[in-house]
Order: C-alpha cells, then sequence, then structure tokens
C-alpha cells in the first residue's frame, strides 16, 4: 500500500505545484479561452492545464513503475498527443488535422508496442482470438473514442478531471483485485493528478485544462485499460471503463446522432449536451458538476458490480440503468433539433454539391 500512496502524492504534488506555472506560461504565448455564445464561462481563462496533468501523471509514473516496455509505448503515444493538445490550445488545429494526431498517437502504443485487444476471454464462450487486421483498427478506435469522449465533456468547471478522476478510480480498484500493478499504479497516479488539478479547476476555475488535458485523460484510461497484464480478464476491463464513462460516452453517442439528424457536422459544437441542458433547467455549475459526479460514482459502482455477477444479470443491469439514463436525458432535451448557424449551413450546401 505504501508503493501506492506514494505514486498518487507524487502525482498529486507535482501536478499542484506545477499548475500555476502552467497557468502563467498560458498566458505569455495566449493559450487563453475567450467566452462565446456556446461557453459559460466570462473573461479570459488560461488553458494548457492538461500539460501539468501530464507532467504530474509522467513523473510519478517513471518514478514508481518506471520504463517497462508497455508503459514507454503509452508514454510515447501520451507524449505526442500532448504535443497535438498544445498546439491545438495555441492555434486551433482543423478537426480533421486534430483526427489525424489522434490517430498517430494512438497507433504508437498498438502498432509498434502491441497494445492491443487481440484476444476476449468471455464467460461460458471461452477466448476468442482477433487476427490483426481486426485488432489493431478496433484498439486504436477504442483509444480515439475514449480520447474524444472526455475531449467532449470538458465544458464545465472541474467536469472532465472529476469524471476522469472517478473512472480511474474504478480501473484501478479493479487492477488491484485482479494484481495488476501497473494497471493499478498508472490509475492511482492519474487519480492524484487530476484530483490536484481539480483544485484549481472546480468552479470557479482559474484554469482550464484544454485538450491538453481532456484528450490526454481519455488516452490514458484506454490504453492502460487494455494493456497485456490487464487482459487475463479482457471482457472485466472492458466493461468497467466503458460503463464507469456512460455518461460521457452515451451525451457523445447521442451528440452525434443529434447533429446528423440536424443536418450539421458531427464536430461542431453545440449547447444541447447533458451538461447544458442541466444549466438550462436553472442549476448552477456546482450542481450540475455534482450531478454527473453522482451518475459517474453510480455507473462506476455498476461496473465494478457487475463483473462479478451472471453474465446475463450483469448485462441486464447495465443495459436497464442505460434505457433509464437515456429516457431521462431525453426528457431533459438532448435531442433537441439544433438550429444550423450561417457557417453550417454553407458547409452542408458544400457537402451537396
Amino acid at each position: 500500500m505504501f508503493a501506492y500512496a506514494f505514486t498518487f502524492l507524487t502525482a498529486l504534488v507535482v501536478t499542484f505545484v506545477l499548475t500555476p506555472v502552467v497557468k502563467n506560461l498560458a498566458i505569455r504565448i495566449g493559450a487563453v479561452d475567450k467566452p462565446d455564445a456556446r461557453k459559460v464561462h466570462h473573461g479570459l481563462i488560461p488553458r494548457l492545464g492538461g500539460l501539468a496533468i501530464y507532467a504530474g501523471f509522467m513523473v510519478s509514473a517513471v518514478a514508481t513503475i518506471g520504463f517497462t516496455y508497455e508503459m514507454v509505448g503509452i508514454m510515447l503515444g501520451a507524449t505526442f498527443l500532448i504535443i497535438v493538445g498544445i498546439a491545438d490550445d495555441v492555434v486551433s488545429l482543423p478537426p480533421k488535422v486534430k483526427l489525424l494526431g489522434q490517430i498517430i498517437a494512438a497507433a504508437i502504443p498498438v502498432v509498434i508496442f502491441n497494445i492491443n485487444i487481440d484476444w476476449i476471454h468471455i464467460p461460458r464462450l471461452g477466448i476468442i482470438y482477433l487476427p490483426e487486421i481486426i485488432s489493431l483498427p478496433l484498439t486504436i478506435f477504442w483509444i480515439i473514442g475514449f480520447i474524444n469522449t472526455v475531449n467532449l465533456i470538458d465544458g464545465l468547471d472541474g467536469l472532465a478531471a472529476g469524471i476522469a478522476t472517478i473512472a480511474s478510480i474504478a480501473i484501478a480498484l479493479l487492477a488491484f483485485q485482479m494484481g495488476q500493478w501497473t494497471a493499478a499504479a498508472a490509475m492511482v497516479a492519474m487519480t492524484g493528478a487530476c484530483l490536484a488539478f481539480l483544485q484549481y479547476n472546480f468552479n470557479p476555475a482559474k484554469i482550464f485544462m484544454g485538450d491538453t488535458g481532456s484528450m490526454f485523460l481519455g488516452y490514458i484510461i484506454a490504453a492502460v485499460s487494455v494493456m497485456g497484464s490487464m487482459k487475463t480478464a479482457a471482457a472485466a476491463v472492458l466493461v468497467v471503463p466503458l460503463v464507469a464513462l456512460a455518461v460521457p460516452i452515451t451525451d457523445t453517442f447521442l451528440a452525434i446522432i443529434r447533429r446528423k439528424s440536424s443536418g450539421v457536422p458531427i464536430f461542431s459544437p453545440d449547447k444541447n449536451h447533458l451538461h447544458h441542458r442541466l444549466l438550462a433547467k436553472g442549476l448552477n455549475q456546482k450542481q450540475v458538476v455534482l450531478i454527473m459526479y453522482a451518475l459517474t460514482a453510480f455507473f462506476s459502482c455498476v461496473a465494478l458490480l457487475v463483473i462479478h455477477l451472471r453474465t446475463l444479470v450483469g448485462i441486464a443491469i447495465v443495459v436497464i440503468a442505460l434505457i433509464l439514463f437515456i429516457l431521462w436525458a431525453r426528457k431533459l432535451g438532448v435531442m433537441k433539433e439544433i438550429v444550423p448557424t450561417p457557417y453550417q449551413m454553407e458547409h452542408k450546401k458544400d457537402k451537396k454539391k
């Protein structure tokens, strides 16, 4: 337990100390978030906070886990993604360029270091082996999916960092139960880094994590969950992060459907995300964020519970919980039609030509 405590405290202290430094750096280089019609904050807020989270995680991981083969792959991919995130926070990269950066970052551990979903153990069915032509793109898609899921929910003070903290704790508990030190330590480091950052990022936020942070959080959660040591119970390690992050994953899925049905690009931002709809009901930022934390904690508990139940019972519990959540979200108005902006209308016309 001392090793886990040291891992946690190292990430916590490094991130806490470096966040004000990163804040000043962001101001100097112009990496600031400006308020607009879609955003809920007022005034200029420095971005790049994810750089402090990255530093805290990396220092802790190197000090406690070391340069194991798989961790080197994950660290290299994370470093490349951080560079992409910094560029986006400073100059706002086009969506296609950012997506290309995400693909390259995901491919580094998957293709070069063989961190992939190459087999799955399903209760009663046994082990199902996946050929490379399936496992490699599947794992890259898995990582990119989590990167963008966390990225899309980073819309309120403390929201992404808090949700990532709760999900990291759930994955750390699973890894600890499985006796997988490396994965558990990585998630403990992530927890420490996120909690330290929350001291500056919770409402009213003094700094935002930016795409530098939100993409990094999703990347680490996805990559660590499919490390070789975790695949001894592959069904469980895929279920836990998916269910623990059911709220942002479902919100992202509904956003894609909403934007497609409204005829706007799926990467176009709007104000119909779950947290936006809760704000529209009169709740303040802190109340909305705490509700989102509670939902994530609930689904994390469900995730850790169902892996110990019979397969059909576990599936039934998850499906029922998701259906109830989706019905509630729809009632709040997350599927409300988007009124396209003039730019989106022009984009729509160009696609038809």
